[in-house]
């Protein structure tokens, strides 16, 4: 058995491994790659050959640096099932027909504001909406800890991630060999979902994400402490708060914290906007799956009913709406996608915002290199949005507590939990988190590597 590291190895996004057996070849998530806007482009549009071959496919969740390029690769030749869980095939029903449009917007925008730029290169959309029905009609759904083959001789089952909505590790069988495919792990104690599952033994190798290797979060008590601090004074300022949020996961947990800030009388009275039409589609997903959710939540839906509506908060669903936020001139808090702040309509909400002092921008994910957001943690004095460089004169905040990965702890315990894997293999990092944590699992006496891109092990 051969495993080879086509994507998110030494980086975080573009989520693509791909698994060789005597049987056939399984692809392990397809995802877009988010960075430099040509290289992105360049490795999003050119799949690698044996990924549009492979035999099947398995999908950890639907974020989109993980499901985002699962129309290409179907456009592409792909002709296998793509086996996810409920809640994940749910999701991407809405996200992936949302990138098409997402993509179709953006190209028509640029290619009018730059047409007479005789250096311009018109810009096509990876796949359109019918690209990404088409993708919809392979998936298979498979509910978590129910075995499936996905090849014969490969028995696959699913277990909670607690990451997203549907998120899944992946637990494979074969050759007498026993594989854990981590996905993107969640954290312990996190408000909705449940806490991540911990895989059982026997495990012969295992593929861990690195996120946040070399960093320890804040704990849930700070996260609402810092978004209440945060609003406060911006409102106070007179500004508005501007939030760059996955539109699955993210949003809603902000939008669930804020509600409990506004029940405790914590939140200035100042309106709150969800300006995402795919927000409101995912929070719908949400609400028909509360097997995904932890006990609290439960318990807080059966007392105050909505958990991701209150008083001030509205949906935005069209773009007319949208573009009326341009002319608040009141405070407001504005959540919007995407989180990288790579597409969407949060990239409107900044070019108005950024250049005035009394805003604040909030950070409440993780930004890849080379990407808008991770410009603006970096406090860049100008930043490029839309084609056009703009002074960033706005407040930064960067909430780290509200990260859905798992941190240095968090992933630690997990890889204790694997200690009897012949190796680990950290995928879904950046070296600078990735090469402290190999440190600290060597000494704890586990042995662990970092693949490069487009490196290829066989598993003994």
């Amino acid at each position: 058995m051969r495993i080879k590291f086509l994507g998110a190895a030494r980086q975080v996004t573009g989520s693509m491994h791909l698994v060789a057996t005597t049987d056939g070849s399984i692809l392990i998530d397809c995802g877009m790659f988010q960075g430099r806007r040509e290289e992105s482009r360049e490795k999003n549009r050119n799949l690698p050959p044996e990924a549009v071959k492979a035999d099947v496919m398995i999908l950890t969740h639907a974020h989109i640096d993980h499901s985002g390029n699962i129309p290409t690769l179907v456009k592409r030749g792909f002709r296998g099932s793509i086996y996810a869980t409920p809640a994940t095939r749910d999701l991407c029903a809405y996200m992936l027909r949302d990138s098409a449009r997402i993509q179709e917007g953006d190209a028509a925008y640029l290619n009018k504001k730059f047409a007479d730029d005789p250096e311009w290169k018109e810009i096509e959309p990876l796949y359109d909406e019918e690209d990404a029905v088409r993708a919809l009609e392979q998936f298979i759904c498979v509910p978590y800890g129910k075995p499936f083959q996905p090849l014969p001789g490969v028995t696959a089952r699913f277990l909670d991630a607690g990451h997203i909505l549907g998120s899944a590790q992946i637990a494979l069988e074969t050759g007498g060999k026993r594989l854990i495919f981590s996905g993107d792990l969640g954290r312990k104690g996190l408000p909705i979902l449940r806490d991540p599952e911990i895989p059982q033994p026997p495990i012969d190798y295992v593929l861990m994400e690195s996120t946040y290797g070399n960093r320890v979060h804040g704990s849930v008590a700070e996260m609402h402490d810092d978004l209440a601090r945060v609003v406060g004074e911006t409102v106070k300022r007179g500004g508005k708060v501007i939030i760059p949020a996955f539109a699955v996961g993210r949003t809603q947990e902000v939008v669930y914290a804020l509600n409990h800030l506004q029940r405790s009388g914590r939140l200035p009275d100042v309106p709150v906007f969800i300006d995402s039409p795919l927000s409101v589609n995912v929070t719908e997903v949400f609400k028909l799956h509360p097997e995904c959710f932890d006990p609290e939540t439960r318990k807080f839906l059966a007392e105050h009913g909505d958990v991701f509506g209150f008083e001030r908060v509205k949906f935005i669903q069209l773009r007319e709406e949208s573009m009326r936020l341009n002319d608040l001139r009141e405070p407001a808090v504005i959540i919007a996608s995407s989180g990288m702040c790579e597409a969407g309509r949060i990239l409107h909400h900044l070019r108005n915002n950024v250049e005035d002092a009394r805003n604040t921008i909030c950070i409440v994910g993780y930004q890849a290199q080379h990407t808008l957001g991770r410009r603006i943690v970096e406090r860049r004095p100008r930043v490029k949005i839309l084609g056009v460089e703009r002074e960033l004169h706005a407040q930064v905040a960067v909430l780290n507590a509200f990260s859905a990965h798992g941190d240095k702890k968090d992933l630690m315990s997990f890889a204790r939990a694997c200690r009897g894997a012949k190796e680990i293999f950290l995928i879904h990092g950046e070296p600078d988190q990735q090469d402290p944590l190999l440190a600290a699992l060597a000494g704890d006496g586990m042995r662990a590597s970092a693949p490069a891109p487009g490196e290829e092990v066989t598993l003994a």
